[in-house]
């Protein structure tokens, strides 16, 4: 069983894959070559999933940061004898500036050790466990390192000494004296490609540092945000591109499958795919955090993925792999205990044969929101937008399973009719630009139509709110979107009557709010979601209610961990965080909900009107 707690990762990215190091310096999830392939090392999903760390004895007290607008992890160590730094990093192709990063990433994970101060003896534990940790490899020495084959992946440790190989795992004890430095390079390639090669110490740290310069370089020209939580908002941006797939412009919901939403709990999902909804929030919060010069990569990766399914009539699907793949169907992983015994641990998301309609709203939303990043559009582009308006009006009484992926019977789910209308409204606006003026006029009266259909059914005299379905009395902070989205002021009676029974009825003892409480049809509970705590801050200073806007958001940051990071929810009766990790939506609401409150305290609103 893997016990140690999320908040204790951080996470290194090259732009195709993503690492998960622990406070204590292991190693403890690893997917080359991409986001979404089976794991390297998952011991945090299972004791012997595979691990590597690199570990001082006698520790006393651990700090650690990224080293500037980077997303290269520094930790210190202080020890009863001395103090160590320990760099880590997963390397971006040589030379590799600005927009550029991450193109040519070599699959390398870079490690380098200093001792700053007096002496240090450190651990070094070597345990490579692919395929999800069902394959123990062939570790053999060479010459400046170790080779280990297995399955579909060759690996090599360029190491700096000579490590004891016990069949598939090695170790070794370094003693260090102030000012000297090793380093370590693991390399990744597929059993049928050219072997990995083995570094020398000077290449690696050569590499390290010109992945250093590779991350500020991007962060030099996409982060320019100056304000309130400036270091949140940057720190966010960061995480939004590290959880991007460089090669196609996708864009993971998280690095990590499993972590779950009930500790010893079945809700355990694989977040390591691209769904449409968050990777157009994502997109738009990087209007704010960075700027969205990958807009155009995005939405070409869209319309690859996803045009012939528009063009032959059937729903837009919610989801993909990050290279476009569709067939996402979801196993169970038995050898896995799962994060504290959490199990199933699954791979692969059956969400992807979901209807939800809501995304098309996303969508449209982002191409609207980027219209200026995105310059003049390719005619694929174009149309496969306007599909995508016509599909929301075609189809927007329908039931679907709703945004939050519910897995029992399909509803008239307010927040999708609301995103359907999200979608005629800005495939209006774009007309021109799509090439779609003569659809205007049917456009506008769809968009009629919806807004009559969720005033007159999605409005509950009971339970006095805007409600999850029609017909229903139960509360949905998704609701919370409809003034964010432009559907209804903020300060509207209705709106603020569903603001007040949010903040009375559908939060816990730390102000932070549910999801929903009505049955989803899975077993369990949930924690509070992170992402509607940041929608309720947002409305709210939308609302005016600036103060309560501060004093909701400052709760949900109280969760972010010591390098910046979100999961995806907080359990309710420790605090402790929960779910995938680190969490693209916590993050996009963090960032939105920062510029709604300082736009508010200026008198503005996010998009710079006056209020």
């Amino acid at each position: 069983m893997s016990n140690t707690p999320i908040a204790d990762y951080a996470i290194l990215s090259d732009c195709h894959s993503a690492a998960l190091v622990s406070r204590t310096g292991s190693i403890d999830w690893l997917c080359f070559p991409r986001f979404d392939r089976p794991s390297t090392f998952a011991r945090l999903l299972d004791r012997d999933g595979g691990h590597f760390s690199i570990q001082p004895l006698e520790v006393q007290e651990i700090s650690r940061s990224y080293l500037g607008p980077t997303m290269v992890l520094e930790t210190i160590f202080r020890t009863a004898t001395g103090r160590v730094s320990l760099v880590d990093a997963l390397a971006v192709g040589r030379n590799q500036r600005g927009h550029e990063l991450g193109t040519d990433s070599p699959h390398v994970l870079l490690r380098r050790v200093t001792c700053l101060e007096g002496t240090a003896d450190i651990v070094v534990e070597y345990a490579p466990r692919p395929e999800y940790g069902l394959i123990h490899p062939l570790l053999a020495p060479t010459e400046g390192g170790i080779t280990a084959r297995g399955g579909a992946e060759r690996l090599a440790l360029s190491a700096p000494v000579e490590m004891e190989i016990d069949r598939s795992e090695a170790k070794v004890r370094i003693s260090l004296n102030r000012g000297e430095t090793i380093a370590y390079a693991l390399q990744y390639r597929a059993s049928w490609e050219q072997p990995p090669q083995i570094w020398s110490q000077n290449e690696i740290l050569g590499r390290l540092e010109d992945t250093i310069a590779a991350w500020r370089s991007w962060s030099e020209i996409h982060q320019s945000y100056e304000g309130p939580w400036e270091d949140l908002i940057h720190t966010s941006g960061r995480v939004l591109q590290a959880l991007t797939f460089q090669p196609t412009g996708a864009i993971c919901a998280a690095a990590t499958t499993s972590l779950p939403e009930e500790s010893g709990g079945q809700r355990n999902w694989d977040y390591r795919y691209t769904w449409v909804r968050d990777a157009s929030l994502t997109l738009e919060a990087l209007w704010v955090a960075a700027c969205p010069d990958e807009a155009t990569s995005f939405f070409t990766y869209m319309a690859g993925a996803s045009a012939s399914q528009m063009r032959r009539g059937v729903d837009l699907q919610i989801m993909f792999g990050v290279g476009g793949e569709r067939d996402l169907t979801e196993r169970e992983l038995p050898h896995l205990s799962g994060w504290r015994n959490s199990r199933p641990v699954r791979v692969g998301n059956d969400a992807w044969n979901q209807r939800q309609l809501d995304v098309y709203g996303e969508l449209l939303n982002a191409a609207y929101r980027l219209s200026d990043q995105l310059g003049e559009l390719e005619p694929t582009t174009a149309s496969f937008l306007v599909d995508v308006t016509e599909a929301a009006a075609a189809r927007w009484e329908q039931t679907d399973y709703g945004l939050w992926e519910q897995r029992g019977e399909p509803q008239h789910f307010l927040y999708s009719k609301l995103m359907c209308w999200v979608a005629l409204d800005r495939g209006i606006h774009l007309a021109d630009r799509l090439g779609a003026n003569d659809r205007i006029g049917s456009w506008k009266e769809k968009r009629e139509e919806i807004k009559d259909a969720i005033h007159e059914r999605g409005w509950s005299d009971g339970a006095q709110a805007f409600t999850q379905a029609f017909g229903s009395d139960d509360l949905d902070a998704a609701n919370l979107m409809m003034p964010i989205v432009g559907f209804i002021a903020a300060d509207d009676p209705r709106m603020l009557a569903t603001i007040k029974a949010t903040e009375e009825r559908l939060t816990d003892g730390r102000g932070l709010v549910f999801r929903y409480k009505s049955h989803d049809g899975l077993e369990g509970e949930e924690g509070t979601f992170l992402l509607c705590t940041f929608w309720l801050a947002q409305v709210q200073a939308l609302a005016g209610h600036i103060e309560d806007a501060r004093s909701t958001f400052e709760k949900a940051i109280g969760y972010v961990n010591d390098v910046g990071l979100l999961a995806e929810e907080v359990e309710p009766a420790t605090g402790e965080l929960l779910g995938n990790f680190p969490q693209a939506f916590s993050h996009i609401g963090l960032v939105n909900a920062a510029w709604a409150i300082a736009q508010a305290e200026k008198g503005l609103s996010p998009g710079g009107s006056k209020l």
